[in-house]
This record gives C-alpha cells, sequence and structure tokens, in this order.
C-alpha cells in the first residue's frame, strides 16, 4: 500500500502512514530538528493514531540530523510550573508506551531532548555521524524527560553517569558497543535498516508483538502472571492456530521431501552396475 504524506512544509513533523507501519520525519532542518512545543503537539496527534491503530512506527530526522535538542529559545522563557507540566517527558513517555515497537533512525547528533526521544524508542539506528549524549548541566538544567532514569536502563550506571554527569557525547561505534545503539549502517543505508527490521516485526502475528512489549515493560513484581495472562489470550486466537498449523505442515512436508530424497537416492544406488573383482560388470 503506497504512502500518504501529510503535512504542510512548515509542520514540524512529516508523516507517512502505511498499513503497517507509521514513518515519522522531524521536519525542522533550519534548527537541527530542535523540539519545540509545535513539535510535542504533533506528536502527541500521531501518537493518538497510533494508540487508537497500533502500528510500528519510524521516528527519523533530516538534513542528516535526528534531533540537536530542545528548542533552547523556548526553553530559556519556561519556568517552574512548565517544568512540572512535564511537556517533553510526558510525550516521550507516550512513545514509549505505544503498543507497537518504535524504532530510531539516529543520524547526527541526537543531544539533549533528542537523545531522549531515541532513548524512548525500543530500537535505535545510527550512522557513523551519529554523536548522542545529554549536555544539559552545561546549559544549568537536568535531562529531565527520561535520561535520568532510562540511560541506567539502557547502558548501566557507571556509562550513565558520565553522560548524565560530565558531559560525555558518544560516538557511533561506542554507543553500539555499549547496547545504546543497536546497529551502525551507512547513511545511505539508514532508512532500508529500519525498515528491514520494520518488515520482520511486521511478519510477527501483531497481537503478540503487542503483548510481548507490554509483558517486556511490566514491572517485575507483575511478573510470572502478567505472561501467563498474556499468553492465556493469544492461545485462543485464530491467529495462533493458523500460524502453528502453518508450522506443522512444513515441518511435515520438509520431513517427507528428505524420506524422498533418501528414497529417490536409495534406488539409484541398486540400479547403478556392479563391478566385480576382475573389472567386468555383472
Amino acid at each position: 500500500m503506497a504512502g500518504t504524506t501529510s503535512a504542510m512544509e512548515a509542520s514540524p513533523l512529516i508523516v507517512e502512514r502505511r498499513s503497517d507501519r507509521t514513518i515519522i520525519r522531524l521536519n525542522r532542518p533550519e534548527v537541527r530538528n530542535a523540539i519545540d512545543l509545535n513539535t510535542v503537539e504533533a506528536l502527541h496527534a500521531v501518537c493518538a493514531e497510533l494508540e487508537a491503530e497500533p502500528k510500528v512506527a519510524i521516528i527519523t530526522g533530516s538534513d542528516g540530523v535526528f534531533a540537536a535538542g530542545a528548542d533552547i529559545s523556548q526553553m530559556r522563557n519556561r519556568g517552574r510550573e512548565e517544568a512540572l507540566a512535564g511537556i517533553n517527558s510526558r510525550i516521550f513517555s507516550r512513545i514509549h508506551d505505544l503498543p507497537m515497537p518504535v524504532i530510531a533512525l539516529v543520524e547526527g547528533y541526537a543531544l539533549g531532548g533528542g537523545a531522549e526521544l531515541a532513548f524512548a524508542s525500543d530500537f535505535r539506528i545510527g550512522t557513523p555521524s551519529t554523536k548522542i549524549g545529554n549536555p544539559e548541566p552545561g546549559l544549568g538544567i537536568i535531562a529531565s524527560a527520561g535520561a535520568a532514569w532510562r540511560l541506567r536502563e539502557l547502558v548501566g550506571e557507571p556509562r550513565a553517569k558520565e553522560i548524565l554527569l560530565a558531559g560525555r557525547t558518544l560516538q557511533a561505534e561506542e554507543a553500539k558497543a555499549i547496547g545504546l545503539l543497536n546497529d551502525v549502517v551507512d547513511p545511505e543505508d539508514l532508512e532500508i535498516a529500519g525498515h528491514a527490521l520494520a518488515d520482520r516485526i511486521a511478519s510477527f502475528a501483531p497481537l503478540a508483538v503487542r503483548l510481548s512489549k507490554s509483558a517486556f515493560q511490566a514491572p517485575r513484581e507483575a511478573h510470572p502472571l502478567i505472561d501467563n495472562v498474556a499468553q492465556a489470550v493469544l492461545f485462543e486466537t485464530e491467529e495462533k492456530y493458523a500460524r502453528m498449523d502453518a508450522f506443522l505442515e512444513k515441518r511435515e512436508a520438509k520431513k517427507r521431501a528428505k524420506a524422498q530424497a533418501v528414497a529417490t537416492e536409495a534406488m539409484d544406488q541398486q540400479r547403478e552396475p556392479r563391478t566385480d573383482e576382475r573389472g567386468s560388470t555383472e
């Protein structure tokens, strides 16, 4: 199904909707895709769509940059009430909690709020130009939109402290080595890699993927109850029966084909002329 683009040129996002995925492109290249209030509101609108009709989401930047951070010109004028409202933290939590997986294609800078947007995603694919970090203390603030707790879960306490407390910006290969990036590919292959991952996810039973994500993100005390309940739901679905029947039929077909090949080889050997010790053919 061909995608449809619904965005005016001035929109902070360009959204392409396909039957099994939604591609969200940050569209503020003049400020390196800095995340402002309009971007946040546009992301909320897309999240509402993805909650109502769950699909895999791909988030990417533009002009070789993912997102260089939150919009400092707006952050400069925010006060206590705006901080307590959690403008960015609420949207990143909503993205993190989307029913289906979210893939971030992280090219170039992913700093501050841009890094936190990537951290909120389920998968992160970068390029050799990727630079990811949280330099917020240099501006007199903290990384308050998820990095302060998500980053420790992603890379462990020592690395998280280097990034959050010492302003360490990671290059692509280092980010991959510690698991912050799932993969690093050439820039021309970035979207190809993202769609290949989306294709793989889309080939699975959608409800099984949704419930797997829910179980994965549930707190430890919810297990094993949440796993058992999710499995109970899935055990009764038509898709489970259809997929398992297809698997069993394929396995039986392979067994039959192998048995037939063995039988054919045995018959061929019986037909071959045998030579006695004197070299004559029987």
